[in-house]
């Protein structure tokens, strides 16, 4: 068994309902299991910043599907929940990024791993940070460390 964890958000419709939805569409993903579910989050949108806030969490999974299969089920998932993909950073129905495989590192054209900008962002830190504290980011060390930079992001735990 791996494990993975997967960030999940949503900021139009009800996405508190919508991340508690996807919670429980990732737990009947074949050949994997949720371990751990954070709590949801309230984040302020980055980039386009003329848009709904975010509920924002992270799940911990255990999964035998190899890391583009699960990213595969991923995209799937959100295209269940109604994602169309417009802009960069625009508002979404369901967003679910594989953040971490194992130590997994990997460069591919469609999948970073680890996530190229998880160690920036307080709504996947904090989240992680709750379910896995003593986490270890591949060539950036512990997640704690991480935490103080992050601290002046808007982020809301509900």
């Amino acid at each position: 068994m791996n494990t993975a964890y997967v960030a999940l958000g949503a900021n139009l419709g009800d996405p508190a309902a919508t991340v508690l939805a996807a919670f429980a569409a990732l737990a009947n993903l074949k050949e994997s299991r949720v371990l751990h579910s954070s709590s949801l989050y309230r984040t302020a949108p980055i980039g386009i910043t003329k848009q709904p806030e975010f509920i924002n969490a992270v799940a911990q999974m255990e999964t035998t599907l190899a890391p583009e299969a699960l990213l595969d089920e991923l995209l799937a998932l959100e295209q269940r929940f109604g994602r169309i993909r417009g802009e960069r950073n625009g508002p979404r129905t369901l967003d679910l990024d594989l953040l971490l495989y194992d130590n997994l590192e990997l460069e591919l054209p469609r999948l970073t791993l680890p996530h190229p900008r998880l160690h920036l962002r307080a709504f996947v830190l904090l989240p992680l940070a709750e379910i896995s504290p003593d986490l270890r980011l591949a060539k950036r060390g512990t997640l704690a460390a991480w935490l103080p930079a992050v601290a002046n992001q808007g982020i809301i735990r509900l």
